[in-house]
Parts: C-alpha cells; structure tokens; sequence
C-alpha cells in the first residue's frame, strides 16, 4: 500500500502539470501578498515613529508649561542621573532695520540653551541656498539663527541685523531642520532661534507674555521611565498647575487624522482581498473535489484506505498553502518597498527593518485560508464509494459539515479583526460579508424561482427558454454562481464607491484654494478698511469672525476648576482661556450634530463636541464665562463637529448672534492670499498692529502627505481587484465540465452554435445582472456603515448606483464567461460525450 505522504507527492506534481491548482495558489498567495505588503510597511512605519520619537521630542521625555518649571523637575532629573536642557519659545515680532525697508513679521522664538537638542541634531546652513549640516553647537551671543522664509519676508539676508525687542543680534545661520519642531499653532510662524542668554537683553519676556517651557530630560532607558512615571503623578498634583508630560502622540496633530484614515482604508482593502480570496478558494477547491470523484473512486478499487486518501489530500493541499504563503509573503515583502517610497517620507530618516511578526501572520492567514475553505470538500474525496467507478450517480460531494466549517470561517474571522487593527472596521467589513452571503444565497434562490413561472415556454424566445432550462435544472449551481459573483462585486462596488468619496472627503478637508493666511487682531475701527484692502488684492474666499478670549468658571451654577477633573486635557481646557466667537449664521464649514442652530437666539451657545465630551457637558446646560472681568452666561442650544484640518477658522463656542455688547472683540480672518511677491508686507505696513501668519508650508506638506497617501491606497486597490477578477473567474468556471456535456448533448440533437451562444450569453447576463444588483445595493449600505463608524465622514450612495453595478455586473460576468468557457462551444461532441461516459 503507498503511503499518503507519498500519495500526496504523486498527486501534487501531476495536479500541478495538469494546471487544477492554479486558481487555489493564486487566491491564497493574493490574499497574503495584500495583507502583508500592509502589515511589513505597518511594522516598520511604527518602529521608525518609535526610534524617532525621540527626536521629534527633543529629548527622551519633555515636561511642558506655561510658568518657569516647577524647581523639583530638575531635582529629580539630577537624582536620576539625567542630562537635561530648558527650551523657552513664544511669539513675538521680529523686524528688519530701516535700511532694510523696516518690516515687522510674526515669528516663534525659541531661547535655547548649551547642549540643546538632547535627541536629534539641528541642522543649519550657511545660507538660504546652501545645503544642511548639523550644527555643532547653539547660537553664540549677539547671533540669530531663523528660517528662510523669514529672509525672504524681512527682505534681509545672512549676516544683516536682526532686531527683536530691546536687541539687535546678527543673523548667522539659516536652520534648515529642528527635530523637535512638532506642531501646533507657533509652528506656522518662521522660527528665530537664540541663545537663552540673550533673552534678559530683549526685554520681551513680560509679566503677561504667554511663554512656553519646555524641560527635556535625556538618558538611560530605565531611569527616564521612573522620571516619566514621577513627573506624571507629580503634575496632577493640586498645587502644580499648567504642567503637562509631552507624548509623541500629539507631535504630529496635523498628519494624524489623514494617515489614520489612510491606514483604515489600507487595512480594508487588504481585508477585502482576503475575503474575496476566500471565496475563490472555496469555489475552487469545490471545482477541484468534483473532478477528483473518480480518480478517488478508483483508488478505493485498488485498496487504498480513506484514512490514506484523505492523508494524501491534507498533505497536498498543505504543500500548496505553504508555497502559496510564502510566495505571497515574498511578494507582500517586495511590494511594500513601493509603500516606502510613497510614505516613507512621513519619517525623516530611513526606515528599520520589518520584524518576524508580518511573516508569521502570513503563513498563518495563508494555511488558515486553505484549510478553513478549501480542504472541508477536498476530505470528502475520501468518502467516495468504489461503486462510484460503476455507478457515475452515487458519491457526489454534500455541503461541508457546519462544525468543520464553522471553526474554519471562525478562526478565519478571527485572524482578519486582528490584522484590521480597528474593532469597528474589522466588525463591518467581516460581519457585512457574511450578512450579505446569506443575503445574496436567499435571494438568488427566489430570483430563480420568479424566473421559472415568469419566463413561458411557449411565447419566450427560443434562447431564453433554453437559458431558463440551464439555470432552472441546477438551481443550487445557479445560487452559488450568482453569491459568488455578487460577492465579489460587492467588494469592487465597495472599495470603487468609498475609494472615489473618501479620497475626495480628503481633498475637500484641504484643498488646493484651501487658506493660507491666518490674520488676528484686527481692531473693530480698522475691519472696514481691512476687508476693502484684502477685496482690492483680489481676496474672494474670507472667513470672518469676531474673537474674544474668556475662561470658564460654572457649569449649571457650579464653580469648575481643573481640580475637578482627572483627564490631562479636561485641566488643561479649564487652566486656559477659551477663544469664543459671536455669529448670526452657521459657519458653512461647522456640522450641527446634536441640538439647533437658531439665528439670533440669545443666551445660547454653540459648542465643540469633542469640547463638550471631555468636560462632560450636555445640550440644555448653562456655561458662564469670565471674558476680561465681564460675565456671560449661555445656556448650550448646539453641538457642532469641526474638522481641525480643514485650514478653516474655528472654535470651541460661538454665540448664534451677529452682535454682543461689552465684549472687548479683536476680529480675525482666514483666507487664501493671492500670489504677489511683497503683498505680507504692504498688510503688515497698512496695518501694523496685525499679526499676519503664513500656513502656506504647513499646508503644502499635509497636501503632500495626502497626495503620497492617495497614491498608495490607489496601487493597493489593484490587489482586491485582482482577488475580485479570480472570484469572478472562479464563479463563471465553476460549472465548466457540466455546461460541456449539456451543451454536447444540444448540438448531438441538432443545435446550432449560435443558439448556444446566445443560451449562455443570456445565462451568464442573467446571473450577472442579479449578482450586481444585489451586491450595489449591499454595498450603498455596507459602504455608509464603513464611512459613518470607520472613517468619520459623511457619505449617501447615488440612486444611480443599483443601475451602474446591474450593468457592471453583467458585462464583467460576460467577460469572465467569454475567457473561461470560450473551449466549451468549441470541444468535440464525441470528445465531450466520451469523457463524461468514462
């Protein structure tokens, strides 16, 4: 007797020639190629933000505030052993000498120290054209390190005098990299860099200056994560106010909500790939069990035993799982590296080498999606009768066992929510494939059904009646068919309908006209003249807000302080003053969520809902304000959802009224400056108490990010539609041996090839037609659940949709049709007959 390992060996080499594995490898090996090419770029895109967190930090940790750091910081540094640097940065005016034109502009300075920066290296460059190199120090006394762009905006160059304040220091360096610039609103202005020394001189740190102080400790792992932990308990302590430890996760505010959305929309198209891979396998391996039959049945003639059959099977089928996994890792590695090129560049230095985890969970996802879909049928080859080598009617494959199945698709399941890395998604996306299976099953069934008793015999075409007759004899074929079909439409549906909306709900977050000037206070008296002058320079988009600051000291009655709450970011809120803003109309860019928006209505508020999440407040709750001494009570009528990346003016509460007596208001704006050298500076000079901030930088890398980030979800996207264009292959072929025999038998009786044509045209139109109606449908409902809970942005399907994906479906099932039973019409009528009589 040969043994299954040896039988399987056999069975293998003559399945491979003969081509019956080819479908079953590229399935799986598309599946993993997809879910790897995500998670090794994944892998090494976190272990490059962890190396470099340092850096962008500044430091191993960094202790924030807005006071000069509390002195016990220090001690317990020093005590730890703990090297350590103060950085002090805040706004101020910088302007060139008058021989130089005088011009003032906004910039964030930043007073460092000897040894600055702990993590990282400065680079600076000898000019503005010049390239960078790390620096080997801090600026010296009387020396000014700063941007280019504040060159180009002062109209001074390397060497001129800088004055700041009381001073006049002498630029002497241009920075061309500061690895812990991190983000936030002093980020969009040019940095101006001194020595920390230098600043008594100024004069400009003022009892009522807003400065920000940053205490950067660096050192061995272990002693930072004491100070860490210490610093944490230290700061939430009731006598130490406005003190705060700095994560990395805030260090990139202005990327993360783009990348976040990327890598959902990457991880869902890579779950889809495996979904749609996992029907291809099962249609398959269902395919492959079926022309086994009697070759199975034969070697139970000859003596082998079911236990050695099966062993055969499990052994082969287990070959083809680890070749096809480690070809999908080997192409998952290769195509990542095209990722790195498109999104590397969101990390500033090269990236780390991927880690072991990827290609175990490739191997994994691979074996586990052979054996879970494909080896259930196969097993039951062991089953066939010897009978069967007499008798063509007994031993047909039955439908797998539920238990078998069920742990399959279950450990399956499970393995996809691990790699989605989103509860939410990974839910909808696995949980909306089996809804719509049982759904496409039910009603594919029915359709079948109603086209039994709609289509007469006797006054249908003759096409039509044979093509009725195709599907009605095989019913169960015709439901999977069209399941099938229609679940691989669904994901194509899927991904082409949410890819087209979520790409543009990007771009419409930051245009290419998106603004890129924020202007502030600007006095009442001058609004007037403001708005004609930025109207002259051909200024067409403004947003336009009066601002005043206020604290918030009582909700419903009750004093609030940032003792009150236990979340960093609630005491912080309370620990500061709000920037409030009054207007009669809703911001067109503000979404209502919750409550009204009623023009004109007073004593009411709208709020931020993220605002109101975090410090616990409701609709119908009463906010007092001290704005400058002046109390203002409202009670909150709205909550809105901003989108903090959208470039646009915006704030926390806003007033539904378009005036407020007594508030000391300033007005600011927000809008797309037009593109006249000098005109920064003819505003600045009209208007010299402005502040003029330019985001145009700012803004061209988050475009940047975004266009680097389209561009990898679209090479992506071609992995599920290959996976899709296999199902499709696999659904249409699936029936391939019991067309030719049936259609064998017509032109035995006297049918002609185009009658058969248009019998098979029309059937596979059919089925087409149903699996695409079903599947846009599916796929509206799927694709608003994913948009709502997933991506966060607001999305409703087309009416047209049902009609487009009827009409996809159909064509793609007649182009599948066309290239996988193109032989069907073409074979022998005795070479058919023959072989379906053997």
């Amino acid at each position: 007797m040969i043994r299954a390992g040896a039988l399987g060996w056999r069975t293998l080499w003559r399945d491979l020639r003969g081509g019956e594995l080819r479908l079953l490898i590229v399935a799986v090996t598309l599946a993993v190629a997809a879910l790897t090419a995500v998670g090794f770029f994944a892998d090494r895109l976190q272990s490059g933000l962890e190396r470099d967190a340092r850096q962008l930090l500044g430091g191993d940790a960094v202790v924030v505030s807005d006071q000069p750091t509390p002195p016990q910081f220090d001690r317990q540094a020093r005590s730890l052993g703990l090297r350590s640097v103060t950085t002090l940065l805040f706004p101020s005016m910088a302007r060139a000498p008058e021989a130089r034109g005088g011009t003032s502009r906004l910039v964030a300075l930043k007073a460092v120290a000897d040894g600055y920066p702990l993590r990282g290296r400065l680079q600076v460059a000898q000019d503005a054209e010049g390239p960078g190199r790390p620096a080997s120090g801090v600026p010296g006394r009387g020396e000014a390190w700063v941007d280019p762009a504040l060159l180009e905006a002062l109209g001074v160059q390397v060497g001129d005098p800088l004055l700041l304040g009381d001073s006049q220091l002498r630029i002497t360096r241009v920075i061309t990299l500061e690895p812990d610039r991190g983000a936030g609103f002093l980020s969009f202005a040019p940095r101006v860099m001194i020595h920390v020394d230098e600043l008594p001189a100024t004069r400009l740190v003022q009892p009522a200056s807003r400065i920000g102080y940053r205490f950067a400790v660096a050192g061995e792992d272990a002693a930072v994560a004491r100070f860490s932990d210490w610093a944490v308990a230290e700061a939430k302590k009731p006598e130490v106010r406005g003190v705060r430890v700095e994560s990395l996760e805030g260090g990139r505010p202005e990327m993360r909500q783009t990348l976040d959305r990327a890598e959902k929309f990457l991880n869902l198209v890579a779950l889809l790939a495996a979904l749609l891979s996992a029907v291809a396998v099962a249609l398959a391996a269902r395919g492959f069990a079926t022309r086994h039959l009697d070759d199975c049945a034969m070697l139970r003639v000859l003596g082998q035993s079911q236990r050695t059959i099966a062993g055969s099977y499990a052994f082969e089928f287990g070959m083809v799982g680890l070749f096809a996994s480690v070809t999908g890792v080997a192409l998952g590695f290769a195509v990542h590296f095209v990722f790195v090129a498109m999104l590397g560049g969101l990390v500033e230095a090269s990236l780390p080498p991927p880690g072991p985890w990827p290609v175990v969970f490739g191997l994994g996802m691979g074996l586990t999606l052979l054996f879970a879909f494909g080896l259930p049928p196969v097993l039951q080859l062991a089953q066939v009768p010897a009978l069967r080598v007499i008798r063509r009617d007994v031993g047909n494959l039955r439908p797998a066992s539920l238990l078998v199945l069920g742990i399959g698709v279950a450990g399956f399941a499970a393995l996809l929510l691990a790699a989605s890395s989103d509860l939410w998604l990974g839910a909808i996306a696995v949980g909306g494939f089996a809804g719509a299976v049982l759904v496409f099953a039910g009603l594919s069934w029915l359709a079948v059904q109603l086209l039994r008793r709609v289509v007469h015999e006797a006054t249908a075409p003759r096409w039509l009646v044979l093509a009725t007759r195709q599907i009605g004899a095989r019913p169960a074929y015709a439901v999977v068919q069209s399941s099938a079909l229609a679940v691989g439409l669904l994901a194509l549906m899927l991904l082409v309908l949410l890819r087209t909306d979520l790409i543009a709900s990007w771009r419409q977050a930051t245009p290419a006209d998106a603004p890129n000037r924020f202007v502030i206070n600007v006095m009442p008296e001058q609004s007037e003249a403001f708005l004609a002058r930025l109207r002259g320079a051909g200024v067409q988009r403004l947003d336009w807000y009066p601002m005043f600051r206020g604290r918030l000291v009582a909700v419903n009655g009750r004093t609030v302080a940032p003792d009150d709450f236990s979340e960093d970011r609630a005491r912080r809120l309370l620990d500061r003053e709000f920037n409030l803003s009054f207007s009669a109309q809703q911001p067109p860019h503000n979404q209502v969520v919750a409550g009204r928006w009623t023009p004109g209505e007073q004593g009411a508020v709208s709020v931020e809902q993220g605002l109101a999440a975090t410090l616990g407040l409701r609709l119908g709750d009463t906010l007092r304000f001290d704005v400058a001494g002046v109390t203002s009570e409202a009670r909150i009528t709205s909550l809105r959802k901003l989108d903090w990346q959208s470039m646009r003016a915006n704030f926390f509460v806003m007033y539904p009224v378009s005036t407020l007596p007594g508030m000391p208001v300033t007005y600011m704006g927000a809008f797309r400056a037009p593109e006249r050298k000098g005109f920064d500076n003819a505003l600045v000079r009209e208007f010299p108490n402005i502040t003029d901030v330019d985001m145009t930088a700012t803004l061209n890398q988050v475009q940047g990010v975004l266009d680097k980030v389209i561009r990898a979800v679209e090479f992506l996207f071609g992995f599920t539609l290959a996976a899709g264009v296999v199902v499709l292959f696999a659904a249409v072929t699936a029936t391939r041996e019991e067309r030719a025999r049936e259609f064998a038998i017509m032109r035995a009786v006297g049918a002609r090839g185009a009658l058969l044509r248009q019998v098979q045209r029309a059937e596979l139109a059919g089925i087409g037609l149903l699996a695409g109606f079903l599947a846009s449908v599916v796929a509206s409902i799927v694709g608003w659940a994913l948009a709502k809970y997933a991506f966060d942005f607001t999305w409703t399907a087309s009416p047209l949709v049902p009609v487009a994906g009827s009409v996809a479906g159909a064509l793609l099932a007649l182009a599948a049709g066309w290239w996988g039973l193109r032989e069907v019409l073409n074979r022998p009528v005795v070479e058919t007959l023959r072989k379906a009589a053997e």
